[in-house]
């Protein structure tokens, strides 16, 4: 009897050791670091797809663009070449590889989620979906990075006045130019060397959202001042590469999409609690909060308006109106 158990338990463990055996390892790469819900998101989505594909897929997160050098603009053209399995990045971050990806991001674009869902979660983003899909990436759902604030560590911002000369460290080209607009001194660097930036004051201030970035990668021990000026959106997006996507069959496909799905919405709602719940827990940690009255806003919007025509030229007219028409269709 004893030698039937150890062999029935033999057995067993051989078998889970097979099937762990044959689980396939997937890489995924992201921009920031691991406290983040960039990482949240992505760690869910490997669950859901081991649990949905009884254990064929181990996904393994790296954060920090450590796949790419550091250099999170990479990221995506490695996964459009097949040197990467996945990638859950920005839409501005995509930008030098496709231009059009910054129209989500054209200043004041939104006012509020409502909008944004109903370009991100809508018929809005196919061509862009398009676009990537000829790049070799297949999206597989739209997450969010959020309304990007802005933080320094010189004085409180409450005007385009305030900005003039202060050196500002932005993720890419439309925002140079919308900080030119400003009067600002924009300086375009990794996010992995940003937080030593600001600690040594190589920068003065940054913008990024609070609930996806600010809080999880502390830059409030760094910066003194936040203003919720949310004059720029940015979604996330995870994607695979399309060479694996071709390579699986119907019923996996469905499977990956499944997961993907499930885990942006779960993305997307942390993400936004942690924003609703960011304003007061920035107080509590000292930093100034100045939240722009609508005229102040008004200002904001009209000295940015020339990086966003300029923008919506490069992005294309027609993408530009029918984002337009999708925020206006739930005013």
């Amino acid at each position: 009897m004893t030698m039937t158990r150890f062999s029935f338990a033999a057995l067993v463990a051989s078998a889970l050791m097979s099937v762990a055996a044959q689980a396939e390892t997937l890489r995924l790469s992201h921009n920031v670091g691991d406290t983040t819900t960039w990482q949240q998101g992505a760690e869910r989505f490997g669950e859901l797809l081991s649990e949905k594909t009884d254990g064929a897929y181990d996904v393994r997160v790296f954060p920090n663009a450590q796949l790419s050098g550091g250099d999170q603009m990479r990221q995506a053209e490695m996964v459009g070449r097949g040197a990467l399995d996945l990638v859950v990045t920005s839409a501005i971050n995509v930008t030098p590889l496709v231009p059009e990806m910054a129209v989500f991001s054209l200043p004041y674009m939104y006012e509020n989620y409502e909008q944004v869902d109903a370009t991100t979660q809508g018929e809005a983003v196919a061509p862009l979906e398009e676009i990537l899909l000829e790049k070799g990436i297949k999206v597989l759902a739209w997450g969010e990075n959020g309304f990007r604030e802005l933080t320094n560590n010189t004085k409180p911002i409450t005007s385009p006045e305030d900005m003039a000369g202060m050196n500002v460290r932005v993720a890419g080209p439309m925002y140079i130019d919308v900080m030119n607009a400003l009067g600002a001194n924009p300086q375009q660097m990794q996010w992995s060397e940003t937080l030593t930036a600001l600690q040594q004051g190589v920068v003065d201030g940054q913008e990024n959202p609070i609930g996806a970035v600010i809080i999880p990668q502390q830059v409030y021990e760094m910066q003194k001042y936040i203003t919720t000026w949310h004059y720029s959106y940015d979604p996330l997006f995870l994607g695979i590469s399309n060479e694996k996507w071709e390579s699986l069959d119907a019923e996996t496909q469905a499977q990956f999409q499944d997961a993907a799905t499930e885990a942006m919405a779960y993305q997307r709602e942390i993400s936004r609690t942690a924003t609703a719940e960011g304003v007061d827990f920035l107080k509590e940690q000292g930093m100034e909060v100045y939240e722009p009255s609508a005229d102040e806003l008004a200002a904001f919007r009209e000295a940015t308006q020339p990086a966003f025509d300029s923008w919506a030229e490069k992005v294309g007219p027609d993408l530009v109106q029918s984002f337009q028409d999708a925020v206006a269709s739930v005013q």
